[in-house]
This record gives C-alpha cells, structure tokens and sequence, in this order.
C-alpha cells in the first residue's frame, strides 16, 4: 500500500506519516498540490490513498482536490481530507468535490488509522 501525503507541514506529513507506516503502507510526501501533481506524475498509477490538507500555499487542497477528480487517470484514487476546516459546509464541499473521507485536526492516531482504512474499504 503507498499513500501520498500532502500538507504544508513537515511535522504533520510526518504525523500521518507514521500512523500510515504502523500498518504497513509507505509514504511519499508533498508540501502543497502542485508537488503532488508532480509526485503523481512519477507514479500515475501506485497511489491507493492520498491524505490532503485543505490549507496550503501554491494550490489549496481543495484545487488540487477538484483537479485530481477532473483526471480520468486519478479519479478513482480515494482521497482523505486531514485539516483544520471542521465547519460543515467545508466537510459538505469537500466531499461533493471527491473526497471519500474527512478528519479535523486535531485527531488521534486510531482515528486516523480507521479513516484510513474506512477509505479503502478495508475498515
């Protein structure tokens, strides 16, 4: 299983980092979504998750968001959102755009390994 990780903060992509190694997947991270983009065209196809920050400069999480899903290449790759944005519309928005799944910072551990696997259909 490889995750691609995208937040704006070292500290958070190594949070979720090490949540996602302890059941076994490996990580490629990125610090906005045009890196990711750039990550996702090295490896078009070998993504099963992507946990995404809403937040971030360059391209928010939400663009890249609605990009991925414009991509015939990428649309069926789950997509966890991982952020601050906890009101409802955001959730709302969010997941009318694509996302398959949302969790608030802060969080804990379990349950960002249950999203997780809740994402891929393994929870």
């Amino acid at each position: 299983m490889k995750l691609l990780i995208v937040d704006d903060s070292l500290v958070m992509r190594r949070i979720i980092g090490s949540a996602a190694a302890l059941v076994g997947a490996e990580c490629v991270d990125a610090g906005n979504g045009e890196q990711a983009f750039a990550k996702l065209q090295d490896d078009p196809s070998g993504f099963n998750l992507i946990c995404l920050d809403w937040n971030m400069p360059v391209m928010s999480g939400l663009e890249f968001l609605k990009a991925l899903r414009a991509d015939a290449r990428w649309i069926d790759i789950p997509v966890l959102m991982i952020t601050t944005e906890g009101s409802r519309d955001s959730i709302i928005e969010a997941l009318k755009n694509g996302a398959t799944g949302y969790l608030t910072k802060p969080f804990n551990q379990q349950d960002l390994q249950s999203k997780m696997m809740d994402c891929l259909g393994l929870g």
